[in-house]
């Protein structure tokens, strides 16, 4: 697995903040290039968090449910609700990050549960199937499924259905964004609020920052074409549904409350800012950061750094406004 290249095309390139260019020449499990033969490997190195970890050491109670895809798969979610705190809660409904072809459903969540624990809020995270294995629309359909799950149970399990929080993390950002244009157009669980952080939402995996960042920072346009090729599958390209490649939505308009950040030293930047730009052109409601220096998954690379907890703090104030905490 490449773990760092020359730019491949000698592109001038926007700078790493300084902690994220640290990080990038120090860490020994930075992603910048990725091959199909590769993924065995790279989900073999995967450490998940522990179950003291990802429940804040049992500030969280830890349940496991239990759904169906429309393929008649089954869905498994992790529900994390307040301990000895009355419901019901607002919902941040997870989606982890992976490039589609690794990943976990408790990813992820040792960082995003002080900011659900702040504002009272659970967090229902779906164990969706990974790619090249099951590719589209297994993935999409678990996530789907588990939204469902939380407008159908949520109720009885503390829940509050109508406030809920669709929150996705790279390519967790892009299934997030899938899941929301589903909804829209065919009836589906409504939303407060999506939350995509650094979304992965262009098959086309051609924008001038891809090609500007290829061989890297993190998660290059390389890996990138990994990635899609395995969820897209045998698809043909022509016949790319929105549902899996966002950016391609002719019409952005009708979608909930949009939070989306991005780095500015990032494969996805050029596309995470166009999608931005498509739901105000429709008269939506987005709020977009983008990080200056910020690598993929930059806060994740050097949590401690300024750019981060700037990041962070970003979020929370975005949430805490969406749910009138």
């Amino acid at each position: 697995m490449e773990q760092r290249s020359p730019s491949a095309h000698g592109i001038p390139h926007p700078p790493f903040d300084p902690d994220v260019r640290r990080a990038l020449e120090e860490g020994e499990d930075v992603v910048v290039g990725l091959a199909a033969s590769e993924i065995t490997a790279l989900r073999a190195g995967a450490v998940p968090p522990t179950r003291e970890a990802y429940t804040l050491g049992g500030r969280f109670a830890d349940r496991a449910a239990r759904t169906v895809a429309a393929d008649g798969a089954e869905v498994r979610l992790t529900v994390l609700t307040p301990r000895d705190e009355p419901g019901p809660f607002p919902v941040v409904f997870h989606i982890h990050g992976g490039g589609m072809v690794v990943g976990g459903a408790h990813d992820v969540l040792p960082d995003l549960g002080p900011t659900a624990l702040d504002l009272g809020c659970a967090i229902v995270s779906v164990e969706y199937r990974l790619a090249p294995e099951n590719p589209y629309p297994a993935p999409l359909d678990d996530v789907y499924a588990g939204w469902e799950w939380v407008a159908r149970e949520g109720s009885a399990w503390g829940l509050d259905p109508t406030r809920v929080i669709v929150h996705g993390v790279s390519a967790g950002g892009g299934l997030a964004a899938g899941a929301v244009l589903r909804a829209r157009d065919h009836g589906g669980p409504a939303a407060l609020g999506q939350m995509l952080v650094y979304p992965m939402l262009d098959h086309r995996n051609d924008s001038a920052s891809a090609r500007q960042m290829e061989g890297l920072g993190a998660w290059d346009r390389r890996a990138n074409a990994t990635g899609w090729a395995a969820y897209l599958g045998a698809l043909d390209a022509d016949a790319v549904p929105a549902y899996a490649s966002p950016a391609l939505a002719a019409d952005l308009g009708g979608l909930p409350a949009t939070f989306i950040e991005v780095g500015s030293a990032e494969t996805f930047r050029d596309e995470d800012v166009d999608y931005a730009r498509r739901i105000w052109a429709a008269g939506g409601d987005a709020e977009l950061h983008v990080w200056p220096g910020g690598a993929h998954a930059f806060d994740a690379l050097a949590p401690d750094a300024a750019l981060s907890r700037d990041a962070r703090d970003a979020r929370v104030r975005w949430l805490r406004r969406v749910l009138g905490r």
